[in-house]
Parts: C-alpha cells; sequence; structure tokens
C-alpha cells in the first residue's frame, strides 16, 4: 500500500513537473509569437503614424523584445526562435533608421524654416527661395530686417544656420539686380550698400566662431 502511495505521488509529482514544464513552454512560444507579430504589425500602419506614435511603440518594443529574449531559456528549439527573434530585431532597426532619419530631416526643415520666418516674416520665404514679392518699395525694409535680425540673434546661430543665412542673402541680392532695373531710388541703394557693408563681417566673424564652437564639442 505504501509503494502504491508512493508511486502515485511520484507520479502525480511528475505529472504537475510536466504541466508546469509544457506551460512555460507555451507561455515562451506565445512571447516569442507576441513579439514578432508586434514587429510585423509596425509596417502596416501609416508611416505619419509611426512617427507621431514612435515613443509609445518604441517603449512597447523594448518591453516585448526583453519579454521574447527571456523566453528562450524555455524553449526546446531555441535555433529556431532565435532567427525569427534576430529577423524581427534586424526589421525594427532598420525601421528605426528609417524613422529617425525622417524625423532629423523634418527637425532641419522645421528649424530652417523658422530662421527663414525670423528673418523675413512669417511665410514669406519657402523651400522654393522665391523672392518674387520683393520689390523696389519694400526691399529696403527686407534688407533691414534681415540684417538687424542677424544681428540680434548671431550668438545663437549654429553653423549650418549661418550657412542658411548665406543662402538667402544671396538671394536676396540676386532679387536686388532685377529690382535695380525697376527704378530703385538711389537714396535706398545707398541705405542697401551700408546694411550690406554690415552684414559681410557680421556674418564671416560669426560663422568662423560658430564652426570653431562646434570643432571644440567634436572633440570632447
Amino acid at each position: 500500500m505504501k509503494k502504491r502511495n508512493l508511486f502515485l505521488g511520484l507520479a502525480l509529482a511528475a505529472l504537475v513537473f510536466t504541466s508546469c514544464k509544457d506551460e512555460k513552454v507555451t507561455a515562451a512560444e506565445k512571447s516569442v509569437d507576441t513579439y514578432v507579430i508586434y514587429v510585423d504589425s509596425i509596417g502596416n500602419i501609416e508611416a505619419a503614424e509611426v512617427k507621431a506614435n514612435w515613443q509609445a511603440i518604441d517603449e512597447a518594443y523594448q518591453i516585448k523584445v526583453v519579454e521574447a529574449d527571456l523566453a528562450l531559456e524555455n524553449l526546446k528549439e531555441t535555433e529556431a526562435a532565435q532567427a525569427r527573434i534576430d529577423a524581427s530585431k534586424a526589421k525594427f532597426a532598420a525601421l528605426q533608421a528609417q524613422i529617425e532619419a525622417d524625423m532629423q530631416a523634418e527637425a532641419m526643415a522645421n528649424s530652417k524654416q523658422l530662421l527663414r520666418n525670423t528673418l523675413f516674416g512669417e511665410g514669406k520665404i519657402g523651400d522654393d527661395m522665391n523672392f518674387g514679392w520683393v520689390n523696389k518699395d519694400n526691399i529696403l525694409a527686407v534688407y533691414d530686417q534681415f540684417v538687424n535680425t542677424a544681428q540680434d540673434n548671431k550668438d545663437s546661430y549654429s553653423r549650418e544656420d549661418w550657412d542658411e543665412i548665406k543662402l538667402m542673402y544671396e538671394a536676396l541680392d540676386s532679387r536686388k539686380n532685377t529690382v535695380e532695373k525697376e527704378g530703385l531710388t538711389s537714396a535706398d541703394n545707398i541705405k542697401i550698400a551700408g546694411l550690406k557693408l554690415k552684414f559681410a563681417p557680421l556674418y564671416t566673424f560669426n560663422r568662423m566662431g560658430a564652426k570653431t564652437e562646434e570643432m571644440k564639442k567634436a572633440k570632447e
């Protein structure tokens, strides 16, 4: 009777152990599946929505990838599971690189537009760099705002900002050549010449300083 009870006890213990083991395997397989499915699902979302919700997407990803990696300890066919996890990691890394590149490009574009807005007025100059709105009656005011705004904000500009400023300055100068033929007054022309003399050293000195600061930070 005692032997029978002993065997029953051992059999029951083995059954419980097997059941627990099976549950761990099932849970592990589910963690891997959930991770792979999650990564695949991101690819089905519109790019704009992904970028808008990227922080939440990334936070959820970090949790699921940790769970998937830990699940490998409870799987028999770890090689196949590892291959699935690695493939999803590569897929997410590629998506992350693309999203971050897009977001950086958008940030740079927004930064450039903000710079144009401060130098010329809200929405006056876009990516097309169209200066057709500048004429003989307002060109002096345009130069004045441009040069004095650059002067007032010189300490906050990066080297890239100064490069963009120089690009816009040259485009404004090109427009001036056209405006002069339309009857720009001598008085306005002289005042513009004075502003140009003010801008030249302002640009040269401050761009050099911004570049030096950039190189200093790069060495740190």
